[in-house]
């Protein structure tokens, strides 16, 4: 799949990344095969929220699998340093990894 630098990062991201909003509303099975196929077309850049609802929990158990190839990036609604951080954190957890590429 076709990669292009992401901003200034020097990441090359797929042009197509995984948005994880439609695996926080199924089951694992159904999130685990949309994941496989995914990754089985190159695709190295995941997006998720805490917003997304299960979403982070459905990654969990590929991450220490894919972590060291895959970019991720997370984001948060909340406005204020504090909820900010707790968002971060409380996601870091749900997902079974120490950092993001790009909060």
């Amino acid at each position: 799949m076709e990669r292009r630098r992401l901003g200034r990062t020097g990441q090359m991201s797929t042009v197509v990344a995984f948005g994880a909003a439609g695996i926080g509303r199924v089951d694992q099975d159904v999130a685990d095969r949309a994941i496989q196929m995914a990754l089985d077309h190159g695709v190295n850049h995941i997006d998720v929220a805490p917003r997304y609802g299960d979403a982070e929990l459905r990654l969990k158990p590929w991450m220490s699998g894919i972590r060291d190839r895959i970019f991720l990036g997370c984001k948060t609604a909340q406005r204020a340093r504090d909820g900010a951080k707790a968002d971060l954190h409380r996601s870091l957890d749900r997902l079974g990894t120490d950092r993001f590429d790009l909060y």
